[in-house]
């Protein structure tokens, strides 16, 4: 043998002892970077699966409360109506034709109102609730029991459950 093929001979068995001796260590990198880019897909996939989780949510908000100031703008026309009953006397016989046809635009109303999930509060008797109620005043009550509604000067209202308006409520205090 030359020295030539020798030195090509050592050099071939060098090479491929070091081929031999780095295969685990690029296996354990490729592994590592198999599962890091496994990782990262199912990060990616779990962010897009939440932003549409969110999307829906928001539509069905925006679906649910889309009414919200029309409602409001209508809770106005309901307590004329309202008033309009409790002023009209029912003993006249043209005031009490009139009357009758307020009570059936007043019915009329607030069942549109219902079907739109819009609920009123009249909170008579119940604890005061200022998340639901606006005091105004507090009256001293011997009948009623103290920091509950006794009176309702303007009942409240809800949209599937998100307060619209409050109620404008006297409440007993302790007599």
């Amino acid at each position: 043998m030359s020295d030539q093929e020798t030195s090509s001979a050592v050099e071939t068995s060098e090479s491929s002892e070091s081929v031999a001796a780095t295969a685990p260590a690029r296996d354990e990198q490729l592994a590592a970077l198999e599962a890091k880019l496994r990782d990262q897909a199912l990060r990616a996939q779990a962010e897009i699966q939440n932003i549409q989780r969110r999307a829906e949510r928001d539509v069905t908000q925006a679906h649910k409360f889309a009414l919200e100031k029309f409602a409001t703008e209508l809770l106005a026309v309901v307590d004329n109506l309202e008033r309009a009953i409790d002023t009209a006397a029912v003993e006249e016989t043209g005031v009490k034709a009139l009357r009758d046809g307020v009570v059936l635009t007043h019915k009329l109303f607030i069942d549109a109102l219902h079907k739109f999930q819009v609920e009123a509060l009249n909170p008579v008797g119940e604890p005061f609730d200022p998340e639901w109620h606006q005091a105004v005043s507090a009256q001293p009550s011997a009948s009623a029991e103290p920091n509950s509604v006794l009176q309702v000067l303007q009942k409240g209202y809800r949209l599937h459950g998100r307060l619209l308006r409050p109620a404008i409520v006297v409440v007993a205090s302790a007599g």
